[in-house]
């Protein structure tokens, strides 16, 4: 099992193209999305829940949660995407009041262990590399679905997921969002 996951969508180019590659192997995956992407490109916040795939939240404007004060971190959460019950905090920024924040709102915290560093553009065979290498079962991978140009991403899922399916992984929603 490896839980995939996308963060920084939806998008109305890139998240369609990620769902079609995860259709295509019969793979879940969860989408932490950004509160004003979902206001911005609601039909691709739309096609993720269609598809069967998980939702979580990563805030209202991937703010840094751990540099805002308790008021406008728990304005952050709030902003995000409805019906989730799970968080995951922009650039994995986690501290006590983070923690203390998502246990009030009963939301689970979900980062990651391997970082495909997806978001730095690094170059497709980087990204796949990564995926390749990295992914160990119950592995949680970060990529990115929106902020920016994704077509490495794309390009390196398309390449790796029949190679990780022929190794005999399952891609499943993270548990419990």
């Amino acid at each position: 099992m490896v839980y995939l996951t996308f963060d920084d969508g939806p998008d109305p180019h890139w998240t369609p193209q990620v769902l079609a590659l995860l259709a295509r192997y019969h793979a879940r995956a969860t989408f932490f999305e950004v509160g004003s992407q979902v206001r911005d490109h609601p039909q691709a916040a739309a096609a993720v829940r269609a598809a069967g795939q998980a939702v979580g939240n990563h805030t209202g404007h991937h703010q840094r949660l751990t540099d805002l004060d308790a008021t406008a971190m728990r304005e952050a959460v709030l902003a995000g995407p409805r019906g989730t019950t799970c968080l995951r905090p922009p650039y994995g920024s986690v501290d006590h009041r983070v923690r203390a924040l998502a246990a009030q709102l009963g939301l689970t915290i979900v980062l990651w262990n391997v970082e495909t560093d997806d978001w730095a553009k690094p170059g497709v065979a980087s990204i796949e590399q990564h995926l390749l290498h990295d992914v160990r079962p119950g592995s949680t991978v970060i990529m990115h679905d929106g902020g920016g140009d994704r077509s490495q991403t794309v390009a390196a899922l398309r390449r790796a997921l029949p190679v990780l399916a022929a190794r005999g992984y399952r891609f499943e929603a993270v548990p419990g969002c």
